[in-house]
Order: C-alpha cells, then structure tokens, then sequence
C-alpha cells in the first residue's frame, strides 16, 4: 500500500537509505540519522515522496514522483527509489512501482523518466523489465566516496499508454 511519508516515517526509511545493499545507488553518502533530517525534510516538504506499506505495516520500500511543470507537466521523474534489502527478491519493487505507474497513468501523464547508475546492474534489469529504455548517458556523473573512478548515470524512459503498462499483480 502507498501513502505519503510523514515525519515518523524518518527512521525506517534512514534504515533502508543506508544499508550497504542500497546507498550506493541513491544520492547521498552514509550519514547518522541527526544529518538525514534536513534531507528527510526536503522529501516531505516535496509532497510527492511516498513510502511502500507490506507485511503488518512495515516499510518495504519508498520512492519519489515529480510531475514537472508548464509544457513538460506529461512528464514525472521517478527517483530516490529503493526496496528494503530484506524484502528483495520477493516482488515488493514490482508491486511499488507498478502501483505508482499506474497511479501515474491515472493522473493522465504520458511520460515517466528516472536516473540510474550504469553499474546497477539489479535496477537496471528490473527497469527493462518494466519497459523503460535507456535514452541518454551523463559521463562521469556520479563519485561515491571511496571510489577512485567517477560512474555515468543513465537516463531512462517509458511512454505511458493505456493499455500497456505494468500493474501490480
């Protein structure tokens, strides 16, 4: 189930942020949960960060969905998405995105994009799985700390047609 994230939500998503399985692929080093607060506002005060409710009232899972605005406002970015590592393998990314594509769909956008590292090698299949086309390539976009080469980050589509797009099982 999805619903907007709200401020007692911090310390599961934190969790999630921050396990070893996840962090790479999101944009912000580790940091203790007093520094992710600023960040975790900023989520909130975006009214479009969402986090995915399963098993007994857990979060498995969370994501953020923009519309842009004026002449692109067909179009949503999807991003700072992760499932809780223990959930992985168990369909819970397949359900939360699938219901919030078909939440998309529903709110009449044509089009979804989101930014993925070209070393994610897990989203990246998931994401064609789904039907999303790489479109574009940012060299030496993304540095994790630690690392001594930079990663280019991907940039991909989907069209959105009514009769096409994934739903949640």
């Amino acid at each position: 189930m999805r619903r907007l994230a709200t401020p007692h939500d911090i310390e599961a998503v934190h969790a999630i942020y921050s396990h070893d399985a996840v962090l790479p692929f999101l944009t912000y080093e580790r940091m203790p949960l007093e520094n992710f607060r600023p960040i975790y506002q900023q989520l909130l005060d975006s009214r479009s960060f969402y986090v995915w409710i399963e098993g007994g009232g857990e979060i498995a899972g969370f994501y953020k969905a923009t519309r842009f605005p004026g002449r692109a406002s067909h179009v949503v970015q999807l991003g700072t998405l992760a499932v809780d590592p223990r959930r992985h393998g168990q369909g819970v990314a397949l359900r939360m995105v699938g219901d919030a594509l078909a939440k998309i769909r529903a709110e009449g956008a044509r089009r979804v994009e989101l930014m993925a590292e070209a070393d994610n090698e897990r989203g990246l299949r998931f994401y064609r799985k789904l039907g999303f086309v790489e479109e574009g390539r940012l060299r030496d976009f993304y540095k994790r700390a630690g690392q001594a080469h930079y990663v280019d980050e991907l940039v991909m589509g989907l069209l959105l047609d009514t009769e096409a797009a994934p739903s949640a099982p």
